[in-house]
């Protein structure tokens, strides 16, 4: 395969503005699954949709196994961050000093651009691979994962190969993560006697040097790939004047979870403490609302075939052939809670992900190429 096809693969994809519409609500997916499945199409490839949302299908190309009951599914998100604030056009690839720069062009349209032609060239060849392989362009990754969620509704796969930027790391550990709203609820009354009521704000204050308190305990809890859990609060709100007692206040927090922790104990854990906090504030309300995020880590056993075959292929590359751990979530992890074991694999670092240069250095994109099809043509 030419060095050009898969570049100009990979700007091609950049073109097409895929930004998730919970960004841009102009936007989805639509036009850059046209042209992935066309793509296969053109090659004589067998290729789908499946409906997941109105307009918003994720495209499954597949290619026959000597095995047909052992599937191996490669997957890449192809929508992408919102463009706000970039400093390199977003949908006008450049292509200078060995990378290529646009939105997506690491998160995760070179990886997708890879799956393709690995796809592609396993197909000239003629050589079938041991199982059947799949490779998926997936809607919805950077925003409630509605993708990857139909995707694994009654899939039976031996494995999954999910695209981020990894730097050609092979992933086998990731953090979760769950997003809830507090709400605290006050009494309003007019600021000139505030005794009258009851500040919903101050209360919040409190609220928040608890939940930091508490998250104290938190580095105390190690896990050897992806470190301790943590909690961030990103968001607040309250109040509506300002001579006005403030009579609910709102905070947004993301917690992430390491592998092993249970997220609905963790949310019970929350519960409890809040709990305490009405008995210690009499007077004003708490109240948890949880949000639509409800990530579960990833991890997956050293002595997993794919993580074994993984090693192999990064090796006889001259790559790194360790397992490590991130912090970030993916559509990995869905996967994974189905049964199918799965690592993240891709070109490209997470630093360079939603960033306003977004880029990809070319060289990535050529060893995950060299990666996947391998990949496929060993893994049984």
């Amino acid at each position: 395969m030419a060095h050009s096809e898969l570049i100009e693969t990979l700007a091609d994809l950049i073109r097409i503005n895929s930004v998730n519409p919970a960004f841009d609500p102009a936007h989805s997916e639509a036009e850059v699954q046209r042209f992935v499945q066309d793509f296969f199409k053109a090659r004589g490839i067998d290729v789908r949709e499946q409906p997941v949302l109105p307009g918003r299908p994720n495209v499954i190309a597949r290619l026959a196994g000597r095995n047909s009951a052992r599937r191996f599914v490669f997957e890449a998100h192809c929508d992408t961050a919102g463009v706000e604030g970039m400093v390199v056009p977003p949908f006008d690839p450049q292509i200078r000093n060995g990378r290529v720069y646009g939105r997506g062009a690491c998160d995760t349209k070179a990886g997708l651009a890879a799956m393709m032609l690995a796809v592609s060239d396993l197909k000239k060849s003629g050589q079938m691979p041991p199982g059947e392989v799949w490779a998926v362009s997936a809607v919805g990754e950077e925003h409630s994962f509605p993708g990857v969620l139909k995707l694994r509704e009654g899939l039976q796969a031996a494995a999954a190969v999910v695209s981020e930027p990894t730097e050609m790391k092979m992933i086998v550990a990731s953090k979760g993560c769950l997003r809830w709203r507090i709400i605290v609820r006050g009494k309003a009354a007019h600021s000139s006697k505030p005794h009258l009521g009851v500040n919903a704000i101050e209360h919040m204050a409190r609220l928040v040097c608890l939940l930091q308190d508490h998250s104290g305990h938190l580095e105390q809890v190690k896990h050897p790939l992806v470190g301790s859990p943590t909690l961030n609060i990103g968001m607040i709100q309250g109040g509506t004047q300002v001579n006005i007692v403030p009579a609910a206040c709102w905070i947004e927090v993301d917690r992430r979870l390491v592998p092993g922790e249970d997220p609905d104990k963790v949310l019970n854990e929350y519960g409890e403490l809040f709990s305490g906090f009405r008995v210690s504030h009499p007077g004003s309300e708490v109240e948890m609302e949880p949000r639509a995020l409800r990530d579960v880590p990833l991890e997956t056993p050293a002595d997993s075939a794919v993580v074994s075959c993984a090693a192999q292929v990064l090796k006889e590359m001259g790559l790194d052939s360790s397992s490590y751990g991130v912090p970030f979530g993916s559509d990995a992890s869905k996967l994974s809670a189905v049964g199918i074991p799965s690592i993240i694999l891709g070109p490209g670092s997470i630093e360079q992900a939603h960033t306003a240069d977004e880029f990809v250095d070319t060289e990535q994109v050529e060893k995950a190429f060299v990666a996947y099809r391998q990949l496929m043509r060993m893994f049984e």
